[in-house]
């Protein structure tokens, strides 16, 4: 049986290169900018500093799209830009200062850029439904993974300051299975743990820093956050069974959409032998699971530092496995014709 392909899946550590190797060049340039021949020759300095900015961002995105779109082009050039008027050494700013054509050039590159991208905005956001039309324009302003990251960010802050008295979102027609029962008392030990730690850590490092112990308190407050949203999470974020298929979540952190007709069987009994195998996806948190589904079409992973075999079954843990196992046995015994 083929694995089900979603995406083309691209390696880890060329997405990491295209990623770091313009940086580390820029960096390097950066560096160069503060020796002592840049300070002689700035004119030249500031034009080997725009070129290796510009060069090294449209090399790298014409390594990973090999026929990049006139947006993607633009975006690379604004980039190297707004590098260039912020991040360059002083040597590279007086050079620039004699050379007011060049820096014409790179406040017009930044200029057109945004006009371009208000303007592609601006339709999304005419085309779009209402409830999508924030997020398709966002996604033309800002780079799809910061957009991700932002996203996910403000949905951790939500759940931790508003998630005390929320009710899970359960969507119309589908059935919630809690998993958050067993979870709830250790990860409220965890987040008791790490908040003495986060006291402990700052008294005793506020006697030799208090300038550290400020920033590792604003660090430990953020990630006691996160521990917050991420309990909240585990009960706000179910596992949800519809007529679209059965969502398994691990709160914020995984979730695996698989299809009914898709779920060959469950296991007869969860097996360690099953539950650790490498075509296995064990989704349970901080406990072993109850729950094993076998799947009749293996979903493929995105490989991380080497290639990984498909999806084969999924084991996770839900509070109530035979309510969950009834519930699912009747919604595929129904068919597709019936949901």
């Amino acid at each position: 049986m083929r694995a089900t392909r979603t995406r083309t899946a691209q390696s880890p550590l060329r997405n990491f290169a295209w990623l770091a190797l313009p940086l580390l060049a820029i960096a390097l340039a950066k560096l160069a900018g503060h020796s002592g021949l840049a300070q002689r020759h700035p004119r030249i300095a500031a034009l080997l500093f725009v070129w290796i900015a510009a060069d090294t961002l449209m090399l790298s995105l014409m390594a990973k799209e090999h026929r990049p779109s006139r947006e993607a082009v633009l975006a690379r050039l604004a980039t190297a830009a707004l590098v260039v008027l912020l991040g360059a050494p002083p040597a590279v700013r007086s050079g620039l200062a004699t050379m007011p054509s060049v820096s014409v050039a790179l406040i017009l590159t930044l200029l057109v850029h945004t006009g371009w991208s208000l303007l592609r905005a601006g339709k999304a956001w005419r085309v779009n439904a209402p409830g999508e039309r924030w997020r398709k324009a966002a996604a033309v302003l800002v780079p799809e993974p910061l957009l991700r990251l932002a996203m996910a960010e403000v949905t951790v802050l939500r759940m931790a300051l508003t998630g005390w008295r929320a009710k899970p979102h359960v969507p119309a027609g589908a059935l919630p299975f809690a998993y958050h029962r067993h979870l709830a008392p250790m990860m409220a030990v965890l987040l008791t743990l790490q908040a003495i730690e986060i006291a402990v850590q700052d008294v005793l490092l506020r006697l030799w820093s208090p300038r550290a112990a400020n920033l590792l308190l604003e660090v430990g407050v953020v990630l006691l956050l996160y521990s917050v949203g991420l309990i909240h999470s585990l009960r706000l974020r179910p596992i949800l069974l519809s007529a679209d298929g059965l969502l398994i979540r691990s709160g914020m952190i995984a979730g695996q959409m698989v299809r009914l007709e898709h779920i060959a069987e469950p296991a007869p009994e969860v097996t360690a032998e099953e539950v650790k195998a490498a075509t296995t996806r064990n989704m349970a948190l901080l406990a072993w699971p109850n729950v094993i589904l076998r799947l009749s079409h293996p979903v493929e992973r995105k490989p991380l530092l080497r290639p990984r075999p498909p999806i084969r079954a999924l084991a996770f843990r839900v509070d109530d496995p035979a309510a969950f196992l009834a519930a699912l046995e009747a919604a595929r015994q129904d068919g597709p014709e019936n949901r």
